[in-house]
């Protein structure tokens, strides 16, 4: 059983590495041939509603996955691959359905969600939403085949194939750049369709290799009927349901924050790099210091344990803000060395860099709140309490709808900016930062309904202690940085960013230490 779970581990993270590894390398190369332009910020546009489906439908852990593999599970393959096909078959038709009505509407749809992008960018975010929309049906036999891959174990599989696209993305971006150095004469997609294309093709692939390997683990069975296993049937769409609204609810958000990013040209692309950038530590932080927690809550509140709940949630706080304390002083102090040396080259110029690094520090600024809301939301699930958590989700989508208003100047047309403080796409990151700042309060201040009470007092002086040290430790970095201004080289600038990130870690994981509001240790007990 042992060997089983340290297999299991090791196959899942090394495939999760390599697709994190091949999307990495697909951003650097699309920052190198779009930049912040208007061909990657249409993709954005275009991208929301398939990439929507792709994430909350066809996602690892999306609902379609989670419910597959709870259905599926204690089936035999022969039942399992009948109700799998029947639900495929059935779920397929109507994603069809509406792919032709996105496909019919696409124009409309883009003026929706980007009423004020120019008419050329709005041109081709119609033009890619229409070659993007295939990706709609396939999204979801592949959320249905995730699960049924991790159904019978086949754990690597499903871990690696969605860097089936980035690696397919890759392909066609050198692709083009050698086919266009040979033929300057044309051009090839005129890069204007590349992105969607590319996305599209290697949907398409992902869609193939797994049926392929569904139909060879003999989960696919197109001779099934229709009136078999109609309960299983039932289950699956009953779990999908409710599951896809709440985890559509944070992506509204991204609806709405592209909306008002309409309104400046470039915003789209630099939020995708900047994202891009935060998100990756990010998941490991959550994956790391969340996860194993919410099996010991669920415990603990089966055990009617709340202190013990409430002990275990106070020290996953104190983790939660020393580590993304951390993260935000870090990103805020090499930031310039971080933009540069991963996104600037090609038609990713200054300009495009200094927008992005301006998008990071504020990105960064957030990174406490936002890891602490997910702490949060996640204990209020392991302890089977769902409603507060859904009722501060719909509260604070009208909260970012006001600031997001708010902070680009409060715009009404035929009327002009009514407030003087236009922070532009800054402060669409801004209005994140408060309405998560806002749910983490509610959602702290009414675990007391639950029996849990927080030490807000104490928690608070230990959190001010920890951001005295990031911003002592940012200060004393962010001076040195300055001395080594005129190194133009990659690798001096390279090993500089290693060296300044020892260093940086060393100072503040010495001055948290000092200050006593860290409990990481750095040595064994001896037994």
């Amino acid at each position: 059983m042992h060997s089983f779970l340290k297999n299991n581990f090791f196959s899942i993270s090394f495939a999760t590495s390599l697709s994190k590894l091949a999307g990495c390398i697909r951003q650097i190369l699309i920052a190198s041939a779009f930049g912040v332009g208007v061909i990657y910020d249409a993709f954005n546009y275009a991208y929301i509603i398939p990439g929507f489906l792709l994430i909350i439908v066809g996602g690892i852990n999306g609902p379609l996955h989670n419910a597959v593999v709870a259905v599926l599970t204690p089936l035999n393959k022969k039942n399992g691959g009948i109700v799998l096909t029947q639900v495929s078959i059935k779920l397929s038709i109507l994603l069809f359905i509406l792919a032709i009505l996105i496909y019919s509407n696409s124009s409309l749809l883009i003026e929706l969600l980007a009423p004020n992008l120019s008419y050329e960018a709005k041109s081709v975010a119609t033009y890619q939403l229409k070659i993007l929309t295939p990706c709609i049906p396939l999204s979801g036999f592949i959320g249905l085949s995730f699960g049924a891959l991790n159904s019978q174990r086949k754990f690597f599989l499903s871990s690696i194939s969605p860097a089936i696209t980035s690696i397919t993305t890759i392909f066609f971006i050198l692709f083009s750049w050698i086919f266009n150095q040979e033929n300057i004469s044309s051009h090839f997609f005129t890069y204007t369709g590349l992105l969607a294309f590319a996305t599209l093709t290697g949907t398409l692939i992902q869609f193939v290799v797994q049926i392929l390997e569904i139909n060879k683990i003999g989960l696919l069975r197109l001779d099934s009927t229709f009136s078999l296993f109609k309960d299983e049937e039932k289950r699956i769409f009953k779990l999908i349901i409710p599951a896809s609204i709440s985890s559509g609810l944070s992506q509204i958000n991204v609806f709405i924050d592209m909306f008002f990013a309409s309104s400046f040209q470039g915003a789209a692309s630099g939020l995708a790099y900047g994202n891009f950038l935060i998100q990756a530590p990010l998941g490991i932080l959550s994956n790391s210091l969340i996860l194993p927690l919410l099996p010991k809550f669920s415990k603990l509140k089966s055990d009617k344990d709340n202190r013990g709940l409430q002990k275990k949630l106070i020290s996953g706080i104190e983790y939660c803000f020393l580590t993304t304390i951390f993260l935000t002083g870090f990103f805020i102090t090499f930031n310039n060395q971080i933009v540069q040396l991963v996104f600037q080259r090609g038609s990713f110029d200054y300009s495009a860099a200094l927008k992005v690094k301006n998008i990071l520090i504020a990105y960064a600024v957030g990174i406490p709140f936002y890891l602490y809301r997910d702490l949060l939301v996640r204990t209020y699930y392991s302890i089977e309490e769902t409603n507060f958590p859904f009722k501060t989700s719909f509260a604070g989508i009208i909260f970012n709808i006001f600031f997001d208003w708010f902070l680009i100047g409060a715009p009404i047309k035929n009327f002009g900016n009514l407030s003087p403080y236009n922070f532009g796409v800054v402060g669409i990151i801004l209005s994140s930062v408060i309405v998560n700042f806002i749910v983490c309060i509610l959602l702290s201040f009414n675990l007391r309904n639950e029996d849990i009470h927080l030490p807000n007092l104490d928690l608070l002086k230990k959190i001010s202690l920890m951001l005295l040290a990031a911003f002592m430790d940012s200060t004393l970095c962010f001076t040195i940085l300055k001395t080594t201004n005129n190194f133009n080289s990659n690798l001096v600038k390279f090993l500089l960013l290693i060296f300044g990130s020892l260093i940086f870690f060393v100072i503040y994981f010495l001055l948290t230490k000092y200050l006593k509001v860290n409990k990481f240790k750095v040595y064994r007990k001896k037994i």
